[in-house]
């Protein structure tokens, strides 16, 4: 199986190809969020968000997952990658939802997801992790059952709303 550092340079080879082809409008965002990962964690990142038209969008994203395992508090770096797609034609920038595929890695698992975007901005998504190695967080393996709920904001909206 593949170790945490060539999964994550194979998907950042990837999407900053597919960037690299035309001209992506690149938009920053403050997320944060829910994860049930044989734990629950709370999540607080950034993303950057690629386009070019609104029926394809790219994500890349880093956060920290916080929560207790084992009665200790404990911290994990995460990255992430999504494919929002929505392929609804004759409509304008303001799709309602869209599907979503992607992956996230922590130093602990990898898990590939699915689920919905509304908006682009409110995600519920779903997968399978697989441990990387017998990496442990406490004392606890951390695999199987992956759910996400996470609100990511766009930063343009945050300095509009303080002005």
């Amino acid at each position: 199986m593949m170790n945490f550092r060539t999964a994550v340079t194979l998907l950042s080879v990837f999407f900053l190809s597919i960037a690299a082809k035309a001209q992506y409008t690149m938009h920053k965002m403050v997320s944060v969020g829910y994860t049930y990962q044989n734990q629950s964690f709370g999540e607080v990142g950034g993303k950057l968000l690629f386009l070019k038209n609104d029926d394809v969008i790219y994500r890349l994203g880093a956060s920290a997952m916080m929560g207790s395992t084992h009665s200790k508090f404990a911290i994990m770096p995460k990255l992430q990658a999504d494919v929002l797609l929505n392929f609804e034609k004759n409509v304008d920038f303001y799709h309602s939802y869209y599907f979503l595929l992607g992956a996230e890695g922590t130093n602990k698992y990898i898990a590939p997801k699915v689920g919905v975007s509304l908006f682009g901005m409110l995600d519920l998504t779903g997968g399978y992790a697989f441990p990387v190695g017998d990496a442990r967080l406490n004392g606890k393996e951390l695999k199987g059952l992956n759910i996400n709920f996470t609100l990511n904001i766009p930063t343009v909206f945050i300095h509009d709303m303080f002005k």
